[in-house]
C-alpha cells in the first residue's frame, strides 16, 4: 500500500467583493479580488477500500463527513474523469474557520483534488484541475492557485494579480455561522427594485495591491455582501467597531461572513488589534495572518 499524500491549502480574504444582480441561473456575476492568507487546512489522502472522510481541529463537528463534503466531491470528480474508483480515506486537519467566509470548504476541495491527483499519478494538467475546481464551486479554483487574483463570472475565472508586499490581517471568528446562500438571498432582497451595477474591480484597489501599500488598500476595500451579512447577523457591527477602535486601517466582513477581517499596518499592529478584539467580548476567537501566500501545495 502506498503512503498518503498531504496537501496544505490556505484560507482567503476578499479585499473586494462586487456583486451583480441575480442571473437567470440564480448565480451572481462577481468581481472578487482574493488574497490567500496564512491560515491553513491540511488534507491527507491514503488508499482505502472505499471513500471515507474524517476531520479534526476547531469546529470539526460542523464539517460534513459524507459525500456532500467538497473534499469527497473532489475525489469523486477526479476519479470519474480518469475512470477509476475514489477509494481513499480523506483526512482534513482544520485550522480555517468553518462556515466563516474564508473558503475553508473550498480549500479542502482543492486540497483533496491535488492530493488525489498526486496519489493516483493521473497527470492532469493545471487547466484540467482548474476545470474540476470550477465545477465544485466558485471559490475552489482560487484555493488551488493562491496568491492574489481577480475572480470574474461566478468568481471561478481567475486572473493573477501582482502584489508589492505582504499585507497583515486580524480575523475575528463569530459565535455562529452564516449560510452563503442565505446571505446572497438577503442581498437579492435588499437590492430588489434597485439598479444593481455591473461588478468591476476597483483600479485603485488593484494599484494598492501592486504597490504593497496598506493605507491605499484600506481606502479601497469593499464587500457588497456586507449589508446582507449585517442584516442577518447584526452583532457583527459591534465586532467591526471594536476592530476600528483598536486601530485597524480597515474593517470588513470577509466574503459572506460571519468572520470579520481587519487590515493592519504590520505584525505588531496585528498583535495589538487581536488583543483588543479578544478583550472586547464581541467575538469567539481571533487569529492573525498575512498574505499573499501560495495556494494548495504538497507537503
Amino acid at each position: 500500500m502506498s503512503a498518503g499524500v498531504t496537501v496544505r491549502v490556505p484560507a482567503k480574504v476578499n479585499v473586494q467583493l462586487a456583486v451583480g444582480a441575480a442571473r437567470p441561473d440564480g448565480f451572481h456575476d462577481l468581481a472578487n479580488v482574493f488574497l490567500a492568507v496564512g491560515l491553513y487546512d491540511e488534507v491527507t489522502v491514503t488508499p482505502a477500500d472505499g471513500l471515507r472522510v474524517t476531520c479534526e481541529g476547531p469546529d470539526a463537528a460542523q464539517v460534513p463527513l459524507d459525500r456532500t463534503n467538497l473534499a469527497a466531491r473532489a475525489a469523486i470528480a477526479l476519479a470519474e474523469r480518469y475512470g477509476r474508483t475514489p477509494d481513499v480515506q480523506v483526512h482534513i486537519a482544520k485550522d480555517i474557520p468553518v462556515a466563516g467566509g474564508m473558503a475553508g470548504g473550498s480549500a479542502d476541495g482543492a486540497g483533496a483534488l491535488l492530493a488525489c491527483d498526486t496519489l493516483w499519478g493521473t497527470g492532469a494538467t493545471r487547466d484540467e484541475l482548474l476545470d474540476i475546481c470550477a465545477e465544485l464551486g466558485s471559490d475552489v479554483p482560487f484555493s488551488l492557485v493562491g496568491g492574489a487574483a481577480l475572480g470574474t463570472g461566478r468568481g471561478e475565472k481567475l486572473t493573477a494579480l501582482e502584489t508589492g508586499g505582504a499585507f497583515h490581517w486580524v480575523f475575528a471568528m463569530a459565535g455562529r455561522g452564516l449560510s452563503t446562500p442565505a446571505v446572497f438571498r438577503e442581498f437579492d432582497r435588499l437590492t430588489r427594485g434597485t439598479d444593481v451595477p455591473e461588478p468591476v474591480a476597483s483600479s485603485a484597489l488593484l494599484d494598492a495591491l501592486a504597490a504593497g501599500d496598506p493605507d491605499a488598500l484600506a481606502a479601497t476595500v469593499s464587500n457588497d455582501l456586507q449589508p446582507a451579512a449585517l442584516s442577518l447577523f447584526p452583532e457583527l457591527a459591534d465586532t467591526l467597531d471594536a476592530g476600528r477602535g483598536a486601530g485597524a486601517l480597515a474593517a470588513l466582513v470577509s466574503g459572506s461572513g460571519p468572520t470579520t477581517a481587519f487590515l493592519v499596518r504590520d505584525a505588531e499592529s496585528a498583535r495589538k488589534t487581536a488583543q483588543a478584539l479578544q478583550a472586547s467580548g464581541t467575538c469567539r476567537a481571533v487569529r492573525t495572518a498575512s498574505g499573499p501566500v501560495p495556494g494548495a501545495t504538497v507537503v
